[in-house]
This record gives structure tokens, C-alpha cells and sequence, in this order.
């Protein structure tokens, strides 16, 4: 579509809808309102216990937590804010609270919206679960009428950046000296997905979610690099 094209379509923008909170279900997760007294004990479990991840709060700007009571201060902060609106991310197998998710940056006004607060636990991390999260929430937040999706990570965070390469994000650039946080300097990293580039995408991600992408050990057979190319 070319830019005059572009620019007349946005002659009758309304804005976009703001996420009202509803559960999102997949084939592997579940994502529903965060709630210390239901997701709680899960979590502090999944983030602190012996088979946690020692590097999930290495660039985050709260954590790690020693003490039960500062975690639940925590979860509370983020269960009861509307922006950032917070998800536990359920593995539906188990039934098990595994992680943490968030639309923030909410702007119906212009369209844009961001993924973040991402806390994936160690039992969740470069798998099936992790991906589909990512899916549920795109999938949401352009069917809100978004016209943006973002993402931002420390520049120093690979983990964070590359997750969101290979789940189809663009990079755009560094905001230097953007925050300090935990006492140290934070270059932020910016990337996004436009609505025009999100069926595409859409496609790519049912393909790979799809039973038929899995071999007998839950092994992907297709990456999503592969399904987009």
C-alpha cells in the first residue's frame, strides 16, 4: 500500500479498542487477570524455586525476591493496574501458573500498543507456551484495532531481543540512556509489528501452533523463520 494511500485510509481513523480483559486461550496456555491469592504461590514457585531461572530478573526493572512478602507486593501492583493490564500465563496441561504477561503503553487515541512485563519461567522458556503467548497477545491486540504493536527490552537483554526477532518483530533502534534502572544506565531497544504486516505473520504463527507443525516428541518440525519464508 503506498504512503498517499496510507494517509487516506487514516482520514476516517476512530482509534482502537482498549484489551478489556478477557481470558485468551491457545493449544498450550492460557492467559487470564493476574490474582496473587489464585497465582500467587505458582509463581513464586516458578520464579524463585529450585528449578527457576537465576537470570529472569537480571534486566527487568523490579526482583529478584528474597522474601515472600516483597514478591506479593509485587504481584499486587501489577494485578491491580489497569496500564500496565497484567496476565498470569497458565500452562493448561498442568494447570500451573508459569509466567507473566502485559499489554502496556495503552493509545487508543493513535493505535499503538505494547507486549511487555514478560516473566516466562524456566518451564515455559523457548517452547510452544512462550511462542503462543506472543501469538494470543498480537492476535488481541490488532484485533483491537491496533495499528502498532511494540516491544522494548535493554539493549543488553539478547534473550528478550531475539525472542522477539524470530517471533516476527522489526528492530528500529536504540533510545540511549532511555532509564536507570536498579542504579545502572538502560539503553532501551525498540521493535514493533504493523497492522498491514500482521496477516502475514497471523498465518505464519497458526501454521506453527498447528498439531500437524509437532513430531511425536513435541519437537517443532518447521521453525516460524521457515513458515515465514
Amino acid at each position: 500500500m503506498s504512503t498517499e494511500s496510507l494517509l487516506k485510509d487514516l482520514k476516517n481513523w476512530k482509534g482502537s479498542r482498549a484489551p478489556d480483559h478477557r481470558v485468551l486461550e491457545g493449544r498450550f496456555v492460557r492467559l487470564e487477570p493476574l490474582n496473587v491469592a489464585q497465582h500467587g504461590d505458582q509463581l513464586w514457585q516458578e520464579f524463585t524455586g529450585p528449578e527457576s531461572d537465576p537470570k529472569l530478573f537480571d534486566y527487568t526493572l523490579s526482583g529478584p525476591f528474597e522474601q515472600r512478602a516483597d514478591f506479593d507486593i509485587f504481584l499486587q501492583s501489577k494485578a491491580s493496574s489497569i496500564d500496565p493490564l497484567c496476565y498470569a500465563i497458565t500452562d493448561l496441561a498442568s494447570g500451573r501458573a508459569q509466567g507473566i504477561s502485559a499489554f502496556l503503553r495503552i493509545n487508543q487515541t493513535h493505535g499503538t500498543i505494547e507486549i511487555g512485563h514478560l516473566y516466562f519461567g524456566a518451564s515455559m522458556q523457548r517452547s510452544a507456551k512462550s511462542t503462543e503467548t506472543l501469538f494470543l497477545l498480537a492476535e488481541e491486540a490488532f484485533a483491537l484495532g491496533n495499528r502498532r504493536l511494540e516491544w522494548k527490552c535493554n539493549s543488553e537483554n539478547f534473550r528478550s531481543k531475539n525472542a522477539a526477532l524470530r517471533f516476527g518483530f522489526t528492530f528500529e533502534g536504540i533510545h540511549r540512556q532511555e532509564y536507570v534502572a536498579k542504579g545502572r544506565n538502560r539503553d532501551n531497544a525498540w521493535l514493533s509489528i504493523l497492522d498491514r504486516e500482521w496477516s502475514v505473520l497471523q498465518k505464519a504463527c497458526i501454521s506453527w501452533l498447528s498439531p500437524g507443525n509437532f513430531d511425536s516428541n513435541g519437537q517443532q518440525i518447521k521453525s516460524l523463520k521457515q513458515l515465514l519464508t
